[in-house]
């Protein structure tokens, strides 16, 4: 693989972010639904509820991250939550995702941001290996709780 370039997701990127997006969404086991992906970006696009960075390397997109904006009350200071990350299996440990980390975490800094957030599944010890490589660590003072509420 050639040379990766990593750059903000503009509009003319959906059907591409899309797709991956799509791909993302069934390596955690959801089935395909390009149409619904498409839909759900659109609708983060439009509304400016997301940042989207898009990695490409020969002209083909391979990899993306999503971060979404938030803040912390104690802090009284922005944090950004990278919500997705997804790198194509033909791509993958060629440095795609650590360069969408480092894309992440330029913007976050550009913004004032205090801190990037993630979480990750309990079995995805490569995602935990990329992450912790690239100096992110485990939260060791809060645990994380969740309603569902659907």
């Amino acid at each position: 693989m050639s040379e990766i370039l990593v750059r903000q997701a503009v509009w003319k990127d959906l059907e591409a972010v899309a797709i991956l997006f799509d791909g993302y969404r069934q390596f955690y086991g959801q089935p395909s639904d390009v149409v619904a992906a498409r839909a759900f970006l659109q609708a983060r696009f439009e509304h400016g509820q997301s940042t989207i960075f898009l990695a490409e390397s020969e002209g083909l997109a391979v990899g993306f991250t999503q971060l979404y904006p938030s803040f912390s009350s104690v802090s009284m200071a922005r944090v950004l939550v990278l919500n997705d990350l997804y790198v194509v299996p033909r791509a993958r440990r060629l440095g795609v995702g650590q360069s969408l980390l480092n894309a992440a975490a330029a913007h976050a800094k550009q913004l004032g941001a205090i801190r990037l957030s993630l979480s990750t599944a309990v079995d995805n010890t490569s995602a935990q290996a990329l992450y912790e490589s690239q100096g992110w660590g485990r939260d060791q003072k809060f645990l994380a709780y969740h309603l569902a509420l659907k």
